[in-house]
């Protein structure tokens, strides 16, 4: 006879199941503050990660190599984003002398808050990764990580950017900025001169300075991500008549902000499936010399409906209803150039002039590019 052992009660069962559970969960995500940075001289970890080409890279596609360089970095952070034409010209100075580059994505997309997105287009996604890769025209294997961090927990990486320099026997020689200056002039090329020292087979002079950036965005940070949205959309959201005169104001721009203006209406379908897109956009970057305002094109004695869609989808920022009869008066008050339909979002600079409009649906990385490239990347 077979003897059995007795049955587990339920409840202990689902008390180790949760167990178990929890330690693989504690087990995949990191703290910033359980991160260290590899030391001079270890291995280079091991890895296989997607790239934005289609490929799975490993090591062993960098084998032939007699110097690797592995850059950490991300599509949002402006400082990652000024070292994005220098690291380009690294691999274009080095390549032929048997450099690689690779670059990898460290973070978790859903970890990033809007209000870090202030200064891009896109996020940290695998697919806007994609996007980002396409649109700069990067010359180096563009890698996620965000899925799982475990490379990233491997290197210890602290920020993007986060540059590691392997020699030929892929043991670590440099770790940390790319040089000293993201934006102003630069005095310490470190990045390239560990390039060359381990090309010329002298020791790389500074092995480890210290990296600036922004922090690696960590799993455990979705949580925030997640209040910050519970927050926003609490707050108040209010409706007021304008007028023709306060129309033509706005359209002037006599302020240094770039206006975002959008033209809606409760009965235009289009209107109201877009208002979730351009509340993405006012959280993203009203941080910065930014102002989004709606104007209702509903009739005045609609003014709580209006609100009432307003409050459903949290559009917390300047909203009006049109207090004017006259439509092609209100046409040449705002744009002349609208040709009547909604939606219509305008982008206006400071001083009147319209820098982008959007007739219809609006494209919301078309209206998020030209914001950014009006307002700027970096700091």
């Amino acid at each position: 006879m077979t003897l059995r052992p007795p049955p587990i009660p339920l409840a202990l069962a689902l008390a180790l199941a949760a167990a178990t559970a929890l330690a693989a969960t504690s087990a995949s995500t990191s703290r910033a503050e359980d991160v260290t940075p590899l030391p001079i001289g270890a291995p280079l970890p091991d890895f296989r990660l997607p790239g934005v080409d289609g490929k799975t890279y490993t090591p062993g596609d960098f084998a032939d190599a007699e110097v690797l360089v592995v850059v950490f970095t991300c599509n949002h952070c402006p400082t990652a984003q000024a070292y994005e034409g220098r690291i380009a010209r690294l691999l274009d100075d080095y390549e032929d002398k048997g450099v690689a580059l690779v670059a990898i994505s460290p973070n978790d997309p859903l970890a990033v808050r809007l209000d870090e997105l202030g200064y891009t287009d896109l996020g940290d996604s695998f697919e806007e990764m994609k996007i980002r890769a396409q649109d700069h025209g990067f010359n180096y294997p563009y890698l996620y990580d965000g899925e799982t961090q475990e490379t990233s927990r491997a290197f210890g990486v602290l920020a993007t950017p986060h540059v590691f320099i392997f020699d030929r026997d892929r043991a670590l020689r440099y770790q940390g900025r790319f040089d000293d200056s993201e934006v102003k002039e630069v005095s310490s090329h470190d990045a390239i001169d560990a390039v060359e020292a381990l090309l010329a087979g002298r020791p790389v002079p500074h092995p480890t300075t210290r990296v600036f950036g922004c922090s690696t965005k960590w799993a455990d940070k979705r949580a925030s991500a997640r209040e910050s949205l519970a927050r926003w959309d609490a707050e108040p959201v209010a409706i007021e008549p304008i007028g023709l005169e306060a129309v033509a104001e706005l359209a002037s721009n006599d302020t240094d902000d770039l206006l975002l203006v959008n033209l809606w209406a409760t009965w235009c379908g289009p209107c109201v499936a877009e208002l979730p897109e351009l509340v993405t956009i006012n959280r993203m970057y009203r941080q910065r010399d930014f102002r989004m305002i709606t104007i209702s094109l509903d009739d005045p004695e609609h003014r709580d409906k209006a609100l009432d869609v307003l409050r459903k989808h949290h559009v917390s920022s300047t909203n009006y209803i049109l207090d004017a009869d006259d439509r092609d008066a209100f046409a040449e008050a705002l744009d002349p150039s609208w040709p009547g339909p909604v939606p219509y979002t305008l982008l206006i600079a400071p001083g009147g002039k319209v820098i982008n409009r959007q007739v219809g649906e609006l494209d919301p990385l078309e209206v998020k590019r030209a914001i950014v490239e009006h307002l700027g990347r970096t700091y």
